[in-house]
């Protein structure tokens, strides 16, 4: 039903970044708040939520409504995703049984034109989760590197992923709009201090057949 790990994508994404106080956080599964804490800043967590337009070229092509807190173990920077949609079942049975990313179907529009973004999505019943408007604005000179490491829970174990890949890279503006009954309630009535398009991507989304084989020498 799923293409295999690694995935390799390619698309769009506008991603907002917001300051939440940590008691607002969405809590992380059990096992995944026990190795994992959400980075403070002064007292509040940083949350990225992101409209992602998968695009032909990579394995699958789907949209994306996620939303993740920036945390730490032991120092070192983890990715965790508490709550995302997407409008593929091969995406989210695969995201959900080879990394532990909680994805849920919904229904979206998302209409880009050169320099506006309108996004909404909705449940499959048609109930509300989000909708946001983003503005583009200057292109930063220059292609940039991508690499961080998702990390979940997954049969009962901390599951963490790498992620890297090259984008362009424009500055933005946006307004959300999440329904305040919903999953991003969190996010209501807040604005994003930093909203970025990170244009023309590509990543590759787990690990390799090598990263497999350096696991393995490191730890036979």
């Amino acid at each position: 039903m799923y293409p295999p790990e690694p995935w390799h994508l390619r698309g769009q994404m506008y991603l907002s970044v917001f300051l939440v106080p940590m008691r607002a956080v969405p809590p992380l599964p059990e096992v995944l708040g026990a190795a994992v804490r959400p980075l403070s800043f002064g007292g509040r967590a940083a949350i990225g939520a992101a409209w992602v337009d998968y695009q032909p070229g990579g394995v699958l092509h789907y949209r994306e409504l996620l939303s993740a807190v920036l945390t730490h173990e032991h120092g070192r920077p983890r990715v965790s995703i508490t709550d995302i949609w997407v409008d593929s079942v091969a995406s989210r049975e695969g995201g959900r049984r080879l990394w532990g990313i909680p994805k849920e179907l919904a229904g979206f529009t998302l209409d880009a034109d050169e320099d506006l973004v309108d996004a909404t999505a909705a449940t499959p019943e048609g109930a509300p989760i989000a909708s946001a408007l983003v503005r583009l604005k200057r292109r930063v000179p220059g292609r940039f590197p991508l690499g961080f490491t998702v990390a979940q829970a997954l049969d009962g174990k901390v599951k963490r992923t790498p992620v890297r890949g090259r984008s362009n890279v424009r500055t933005a503006s946006a307004a959300w709009r999440p329904d305040p009954e919903g999953a991003l309630g969190h996010l209501a009535g807040r604005r994003p201090v930093l909203t970025l398009a990170i244009t023309d991507f590509w990543l590759v989304f787990g690990r390799t057949a090598e990263d497999r084989a350096a696991a393995r020498t490191r730890h036979p």
